[in-house]
Formats: C-alpha cells, sequence, structure tokens
C-alpha cells in the first residue's frame, strides 16, 4: 500500500510536533514537511518534488492564514487537497474554507483514527466534514430557499446584518439563551455569543434588552 505523504500547516510548535508524533506511528502515512503559516507551506510546495497527497491547514495563523492559503493552493497546486484542521468552527471559517476549496474540515479535538481516517479519504478524492461543519452546511442548505426578508432598522436604511445575525437577532428578541440560540441554529454556543457580540457592535446597542427591544419595535 503506498502510504499517504502529508503536509501539517499551523503556527503552534507544540500542535505540529504532536500532530507528526501522532501520524508517524500510524501504518500508511507519511508526514513529509511542516510549517508555521501560509507563507512557509507555499515555500515548501514550491520545493516539494513529489507534493504531498494531503495538507493538514490550520485556519487562523499570521502572515497568511489557512483561507488564504487554501484559496492560493486551489490555484497553484490543485492537486495538492487540504483539510483544515482548527479549533475555530464559526460559520465564517467553515463557509470560508469550504469556498476557498479545503476538501475537509475537522476539529482539533477529533479521534485520532477519525483524522487519520479523514487524511486517506481524502487523498482518495473524498470530501470529509466533521459534525460542526456538517452541521452548518445542512444548516445553510435548509435556509436557502424562502429566506425570511430582512427588515431594515430604520426606514429606507439596509440592515447592517448578516443573514445569520437577523436570525441570531429574532431570536434574542423572543428572550432566547445563547444556549438556546445554539440548538435552534444548529451552531456551537460560542458561536451564539460571537454573534450576539457582533450584532450589538454593529447596532450601537449595549445589551441584549436593548437588542429584543430593538427587534419587537421593528415588528411593530
Amino acid at each position: 500500500m503506498t502510504a499517504v505523504s502529508v503536509l501539517i500547516v499551523d503556527d503552534q510548535v507544540l500542535l505540529r510536533q504532536g500532530l507528526r508524533k501522532l501520524l508517524e506511528v500510524e501504518e500508511g502515512i507519511d508526514v513529509v514537511g511542516d510549517a508555521a503559516d501560509g507563507i512557509e507551506a507555499l515555500e515548501f510546495l514550491s520545493a516539494a518534488d513529489p507534493a504531498p497527497d494531503v495538507a493538514l491547514v490550520d485556519a487562523r495563523m499570521p502572515r497568511m492564514d489557512g483561507v488564504e492559503l487554501i484559496a492560493r493552493m486551489r490555484e497553484e497546486y490543485p492537486r495538492v487537497p487540504a483539510v483544515v484542521l482548527t479549533t475555530f468552527d464559526d460559520d465564517d471559517l467553515v463557509f470560508g474554507g469550504l469556498r476557498a476549496g479545503a476538501r475537509g474540515y475537522l476539529l482539533k479535538d477529533v479521534p485520532p483514527d477519525e483524522l487519520v481516517s479523514a487524511i486517506r479519504r481524502v487523498a482518495r478524492g473524498e470530501t470529509v466534514l466533521g459534525g460542526p461543519a456538517a452541521e452548518r452546511l445542512v444548516a445553510a442548505l435548509g435556509t436557502e430557499p424562502g429566506p425570511a426578508p430582512v427588515r431594515s432598522p430604520s426606514p429606507g436604511a439596509a440592515s447592517p446584518l448578516s443573514e445569520r445575525e437577523e436570525e441570531v437577532a429574532r431570536l434574542v428578541g423572543t428572550g432566547a439563551t445563547n444556549r438556546e440560540i445554539a440548538r435552534a441554529l444548529f451552531i456551537t454556543e460560542g458561536t451564539a455569543k460571537n454573534h450576539v457580540t457582533s450584532i450589538l457592535r454593529k447596532l450601537g446597542l449595549r445589551d441584549r434588552t436593548r437588542l429584543a427591544l430593538w427587534v419587537n419595535g421593528r415588528e411593530d
């Protein structure tokens, strides 16, 4: 069986070393290099012969993050599929990574056997999504037909909120907690909290109570 060669791209030295040790004990997996950011990864790829079969890419890194790296790889190294391996599971990173061309999206707490399986599947040309990423994709597809109209914050003004933020705001207006919002929209509680914070900042409101009043005032 031909070994699957892997490039690890992550700005945390300990994590790169840990992944290398974890993967090198697996039969049929060969870690051929690692990089601390997107720039180092592109430098490695420019000199690699042959190119690695799979790149494990962190989403957030200095100098060049994972989403930008994956977009560059799709243009310059289209035969090297990338899998996002990150601690973050917010919508922007999930969909940003997939739009950039990622063939997989996994969280760093994924069990080792699932990570190894994902690497092999991506090397075979499959697409692999971890649970949270799959939930977001399903939720997004479920809202595509006939999305709810976006209401303006004031007469004649366009809403400053994204479609997802509009959904979160409406749930806040019903008195939903972050946990309840997370369950309703198939996102994590942390992501729900981040959306609420972003909404408050965009609208210039101080707290959830004022946001709820704002939402309900629009519907009067």
